[in-house]
């Protein structure tokens, strides 16, 4: 996987091992979620609520796992456009999720917080995902021009501010890892959006 991330960079193009440095973690807590969904009894009334809410995600877990080895199979063999295909559909689906069917977390609840981390960074490195391998199958070897500069700035600073402190530190994750992918005036740019929207998630989530 790293010859082919090496042979075809963009602007997009993030330290690659940042990526394996999400994955690890999130492994674990993906394996702590589905040890809590096999273990719920739902002909108890309390655990009964727990696992409708986590049962509403699993479509969506499942749908993002067949995307990921898809994408796997494409980009090892360098049809980046394929495998853009299916980052894009795992990309959507976990932001569709995250937005609009995810209930707000009960913090009292071991299950609604591993449902809430798991969708939310599985959307979160989505949106690296979907940036990294947009620009590598259609902007290989290209530098930003002004409107990726500024889009990346608002697009980002938007999606901070609308954030809670799981998926807006994944979006400032995403932004020093392009950070650390990248180089000059660029990397210096992407390093300032990194440590703004760090501010936005830091100052919005204290103010709550």
């Amino acid at each position: 996987m790293l010859d082919v991330h090496n042979a075809n960079l963009s602007f997009f193009s993030p330290q690659p091992f940042f990526i394996a440095g999400f994955f690890f973690p999130q492994q674990l807590f993906q394996l702590a979620w589905l040890y809590r969904l096999y273990k719920l009894d739902d002909r108890k009334p309390n655990e009964r609520r727990e696992l409708e809410g986590m049962v509403d995600f699993v479509p969506y877990y499942a749908l993002g796992n067949l995307c990921i080895a898809s994408w796997m199979i494409f980009w090892n063999s360098s049809n980046l456009t394929a495998a853009h295909a299916f980052v894009t559909v795992n990309s959507l689906a976990q932001l569709y999720y995250v937005a609009a069917r995810l209930p707000p977390m009960d913090t009292s609840s071991t299950s609604s917080i591993l449902t809430h981390i798991v969708s939310k960074t599985f959307a979160g490195i989505g949106v690296l995902d979907f940036l990294h391998n947009g620009s590598v199958a259609f902007f290989k070897d290209q530098e930003p021009n002004l409107a990726v500069k500024v889009l990346t700035g608002v697009g980002f600073g938007a999606a901070s501010l609308v954030s809670d402190w799981i998926f807006g530190g994944c979006l400032v994750y995403d932004l020093v890892a392009l950070s650390v992918g990248q180089s000059g005036s660029w990397r210096t740019l992407l390093g300032g959006y990194a440590a703004a929207c760090a501010a936005i998630v830091g100052a919005k989530n204290l103010a709550r």
